[in-house]
């Protein structure tokens, strides 16, 4: 690969872009800290594409999104999320969907948690009919890891805190047309509706 052959400070992009997309799924371009690291990535993306074919991902470039991601091929290396967090995953997904009609492309979306309950609760989910504090604050750090998310306000659990949530939220589902997406999320969400899943079980999609 000829970034082996660039200069030290090549490498290290190389390196810490390569990472960051390993360790957290997701790079963002509206994102200060990782701009630089998006740019870098396609700019380079032929030998990006060389090194995690190798690995067994595909990279997955999106710019009109300005979104980078990794598909796993051979199935290894997912995370298994438990209901609940799939659940909170698609209500965000459902959220941003909603509100980038709103505000159009230009813009962060920004919720809050409040927000979140009030989709939450329309569900009437019998096993588990409001979300606790601790559990909505491991699921939104789990986001953050992740680079769905990101907080403004330090405490999550106030009704009023604001929550970040990026465009990567729409690509643990491939789909070319938004409204597609957002019927699918629905149909998704009425399917958990009236469960009686344990809270610790592990999504099967």
């Amino acid at each position: 690969m000829e970034i082996w052959e660039e200069s030290l400070v090549q490498k290290d992009k190389f390196r810490s872009a390569a990472n960051k997309l390993l360790n957290h799924c997701f790079i963002i371009k509206r994102r200060e800290d990782m701009r630089n690291d998006y740019v870098f990535v396609v700019q380079n993306k032929r030998l990006f594409d060389e090194y995690f074919d190798l690995l067994g991902y595909e990279l997955r470039v999106n710019e009109s999104s300005g979104v980078i991601g990794l598909l796993s091929l051979t199935g290894t290396g997912r995370l298994r999320l438990k209901k609940i967090e799939s659940v909170l995953l698609l209500i965000l997904r459902l959220l941003y969907i909603e509100k980038k009609k709103e505000i159009g492309l230009s813009d962060d979306v920004v919720i809050m948690a409040e927000e979140i309950h009030d989709k939450y609760g329309m569900l009437k989910i019998q096993s588990k009919p409001a979300i606790d504090k601790t559990t909505l604050r491991d699921v939104i750090r789990l986001f953050k890891r992740f680079n769905l998310a990101d907080t403004i306000d330090s405490d999550v659990t106030r009704p009023e805190a604001r929550i970040v949530v990026y465009p990567s939220v729409l690509f643990a589902m491939t789909s070319d047309n938004i409204n597609e997406l957002y019927d699918i999320v629905n149909e998704k969400l009425i399917g958990y509706t009236g469960g009686n899943e344990a809270d610790d079980e592990e999504d099967p999609d």
